[in-house]
C-alpha cells in the first residue's frame, strides 16, 4: 500500500514551510540544500532540494524550484512512496501510459528508487521507494 505525500515546488520553500508550520502548527523535520549534494553548484549551494514538514499533522515535502519558474498547476506533486521497488515500477508503468516521463525510475544516490511522471491528465506524480537502511 503506498503513501501519498504532497510536494510543493517554491520560489523559497524555507519561507513558505516556515508559514504553514506557523499557521497550521508543525514543525519542519528534515532539510537538505543543494550544497550537499556531490558537485554542487556554487550559484544552487543554498537552495532546497529537499524538506520534510509537517503542518496541521499532515506530512508535506517541499522543495526551491530551480530547474524552472514556478506557475499556478506545476508547483505541486504527488509523491508516492512504495515498500518495494516491484511495487514502485507497477505504479510508475502504470501512471506513464498515455503520458510523459519526466525522470525515469532509477536508483537515486540516496538509495531509494525515484522517478517523476506527468501522467495523461496533466497529473505530476513523483515515485518512491522507502529509504533503504545502509548496509
Amino acid at each position: 500500500m503506498p503513501k501519498l505525500t504532497p510536494y510543493i515546488m517554491s520560489e523559497d520553500a524555507k519561507a513558505q514551510a516556515a508559514f504553514y508550520t506557523q499557521a497550521l502548527g508543525g514543525e519542519i523535520t528534515s532539510v537538505m540544500t543543494h550544497g550537499q549534494l556531490p558537485d554542487a553548484s556554487e550559484a544552487l549551494k543554498d537552495k532546497v532540494m529537499h524538506m520534510s514538514l509537517v503542518a496541521g499533522g499532515i506530512p508535506i515535502f517541499m522543495s526551491d524550484s530551480v530547474f524552472g519558474p514556478v506557475h499556478r498547476g506545476n508547483n505541486i506533486h504527488l509523491s508516492l512512496e512504495f515498500a518495494t521497488d516491484e511495487e514502485a515500477h507497477e505504479a510508475f508503468g502504470k501512471l506513464a501510459e498515455g503520458g510523459k516521463v519526466v525522470h525515469p525510475l532509477q536508483t537515486a544516490f540516496w538509495g531509494s528508487l525515484f522517478g517523476q511522471i506527468e501522467d495523461k491528465f496533466g497529473v505530476l506524480w513523483m515515485v518512491t521507494t522507502e529509504e533503504k537502511a545502509p548496509g
